[in-house]
């Protein structure tokens, strides 16, 4: 099986290459790609979803030139194919408001504000990837390293995942 995508959505360089560097551990196992504003975040899923890939997370920050982050991620929230992806606003500036909108029609998973720790981000990471697997019901040999190891016990205590 083909492991789901890492997706990064930030307008600023250099924020996005520390994304992608501090995910870095992930990339072996699940692919990273990145997009600079919302209108290449849509082209980019759009090209993976044709092409069958599955996307496990998405981290996207809030205030960008054009769309925002939050109103990409409730539109993408409404695609069928993503109802189970986890979206992480990754911002330093989104309001309670903005963030309020993120929780409740975006489905939003998980908020980290600027700026993160590496340790942090590598631990929410492993969480949301266990939420994505326990919610797709994808077999995580070959990858439970990086799935929290607490979320996927109780997955497997309560019956979620059988195939195990």
């Amino acid at each position: 099986m083909k492991q789901p995508y890492l997706i990064c959505i930030d307008d600023e360089p250099d924020v996005l290459d520390a994304v992608v560097r501090d995910l870095a551990e992930f990339e072996d196992t699940f692919p990273i790609e990145s997009a600079e504003n919302a209108e290449s975040a849509r082209k980019l899923i759009d090209e993976l979803i044709s092409r069958g890939e599955r996307i496990g997370i998405i981290y996207c920050d809030h205030v960008m030139p054009g769309e925002n982050g939050v109103d990409l991620l409730v539109e993408l929230n409404k695609m069928e194919l993503l109802k189970n992806t986890r979206k992480i606003l990754l911002t330093g500036q989104a309001g309670l408001d903005a963030t309020v909108i993120a929780v409740n029609d975006a489905d939003l998973a998980h908020y980290v504000a600027k700026p993160w720790e590496k340790e942090n981000l590598a631990k929410v990471t492993k969480a949301q990837l266990a939420y994505y697997f326990v919610d797709e019901g994808l077999d995580p040999q070959g990858c439970m390293e990086f799935l929290d190891p607490v979320i996927m016990a109780e997955a497997i205590r309560k019956g979620f995942m059988t195939d195990l």
